[in-house]
């Protein structure tokens, strides 16, 4: 077995996936079955400079080369050869943010990420004027936040992207987005598969007296859908990838795409009344539509899959981070008493007390916001715990509202959609960090939006995965998108799904009204921790 994937890898025969999240740069390498070969990663984070969340494009590929070079130097060690050839790769990376360039390729402004919250004169306006939401963290609301806010910058940009589609252009030369991704950027309309015509002019028309020097389908990428080709890894595309020079260019790329779309591969979830959940620093669950909402909703957002069918998603900044940051500080309680437990421990086994909780979490509310939140109209973060005196304050409970938290702005936004719009949804998928420990998170999410709540294994690679899938794809397209996944991906995959019991969906019922009518009191300790900036 070992030398027949040798002898694949050795021929170009197999393909890559990189995808850029929010902490973790991964790569993953993939037979056409879409069988795990090998895997690279690369910790990173965000930082929060003069009020923005952001990235510096230099540590990006720092970050893109060391994952690409952990994959090789596991490839070496697994099978004894070194990488030198793809039949094919891609690249993801976190939806929505803006990165603006000049004539020249020169960055114009910070990289501006799905975190940041700074844009929300920019997109009521547009909402309004577009009669589509648009949320705080589109391409689209930064862009005209920017001119607003009067930045220099605006009227010397040539190039708009995601980060996607930035590392795509910097591998192949070519200025192209998928689908998926551009619906992060600017509304889509999903008859022509392309940005939506009418609302490109309203918008021209609303910013004409600035006169800038370009039309706004001149600054976006060109929209490419699932299977069509995005060009070829030039020769400095392969030195930025592997600067030891060991990569051959001349490989295709796949249309880049963000994580929304990739998870949806990953998880097998592009199908009509099936959606996924991804849960990391951010939590975002989409639902695949039959047909259009009735209206606009502030806290729905209109994406596409990477084949550009219509998906409504429900978004929230946070998710894990405060969570993580309670759990490192059990993990130092347990230092001191010179107790070392691994993190996979020390989560499942904490993760296993809530299961023991009161499922309405004992009267304990936690907010788990490090950032703002647009779907709770709170522009800045502060992690806020509370405890009322009479409540039942003991470690599960503890934990489960942690959990619960984890979900909350997410789930008001699709108890809209299935509430409201009476969307009914057969299966989620759930993917991301907190669902590694089985069962736990998985029941919390079941509770939260009774449903059926499915982890698939191969969901754990995520994104870096699904974008692989996506390469592999265009050796496929005499099939559509969704039979390639079921009738050759997931053919034999098992699903692992737990539904969540009554009384469970009940207890959540109770704690997110806790939740809403404690929002003021978060958004009076938001503005106060805010003082002190």
């Amino acid at each position: 077995m070992t030398q027949t994937i040798s002898a694949l890898i050795e021929n170009g025969e197999a393909y890559l996936g990189i995808e850029l999240g929010s902490t973790r740069i991964k790569s993953v390498l993939i037979d056409k079955k879409g069988t795990i070969l090998a895997t690279g990663g690369f910790n990173w984070e965000n930082h929060f400079i003069d009020g923005i969340w952001t990235y510096s494009l230099d540590e990006v590929w720092t970050g893109v080369a060391q994952s690409y070079q952990a994959l090789a130097n596991n490839i070496k060690k697994q099978y004894g050869i070194t990488l030198t050839r793809l039949k094919a790769m891609g690249v993801s990376a976190m939806m929505h943010g803006y990165i603006p360039f000049d004539q020249h390729s020169n960055q114009l402004a910070e990289f501006r990420t799905w975190r940041n919250n700074n844009a929300a004169e920019a997109a009521d306006q547009l909402t309004d004027i577009l009669n589509f939401n648009i949320p705080h963290r589109w391409s689209i609301a930064h862009l005209y936040q920017a001119m607003l806010n009067k930045e220099e910058h605006v009227g010397k940009i040539d190039f708009m992207t995601t980060l996607a589609g930035y590392v795509h252009w910097q591998l192949t030369g070519e200025k192209v987005l998928g689908i998926g991704d551009v619906s992060g950027m600017f509304p889509i309309d999903n008859h022509t598969r392309n940005y939506d015509a009418k609302m490109v002019q309203i918008f021209n028309n609303l910013v004409a007296e600035r006169q800038y020097s370009w039309k706004l389908e001149q600054i976006l990428p060109t929209v490419l859908v699932a299977g069509q080709p995005a060009g070829m890894l030039t020769e400095k595309g392969a030195k930025l990838l592997d600067p030891s020079g060991n990569l051959q260019a001349g490989c295709p790329l796949c249309p880049p795409e963000g994580d929304a779309g990739t998870g949806m591969m990953a998880t097998n979830s592009i199908q009509v009344k099936t959606g996924n959940v991804s849960a990391g620093t951010s939590a975002f669950a989409m639902v695949v539509l039959e047909k259009p909402l009735s209206k606009v909703y502030r806290d729905l957002d209109m994406v596409t899959t990477p084949a550009g069918d219509p998906v409504a998603m429900a978004h929230s900044q946070n998710c894990s981070s405060d969570l993580n940051a309670w759990l490192q500080l059990f993990k130092q309680v347990l230092n001191t008493f010179n107790t070392e437990v691994s993190t996979d421990m020390l989560y499942e086994k904490l993760f296993e007390q809530a299961l023991s909780a009161e499922p309405s979490g004992g009267g304990l509310l936690s907010y788990c916001f490090y950032s703002g939140e647009h779907g709770v109209d709170l522009t800045t973060g502060c992690p806020l715990f509370l405890h009322p005196a009479q409540a039942e304050f003991n470690l599960a409970n503890f934990i489960l509202v942690q959990l619960y938290t984890a979900f909350g702005a997410m789930k008001l936004g699709m108890d809209t959609l299935t509430k409201t719009e009476q969307v009914n949804i057969d299966k989620i998928y759930a993917h991301g960090g907190l669902f590694k420990s089985k069962g736990v998170a998985q029941k919390v999410l079941s509770a939260a939006l009774n449903v059926p709540v499915a982890v698939l294994e191969t969901a754990g690679e995520g994104g870096a995965w699904g974008i692989a899938l996506l390469a592999a794809y265009m050796d496929q397209t005499e099939n559509t998108l969704a039979e390639y996944l079921d009738n050759l991906i997931f053919a034999n995959s098992v699903d692992n799904i737990v539904q969540a019991e009554p009384h469970w969906v009940a207890g959540y019922e109770t704690f997110i009204q806790r939740y809403q009518a404690g929002l003021a009191v978060e958004r009076a300790a938001a503005i106060f921790a805010e003082s002190f900036h």
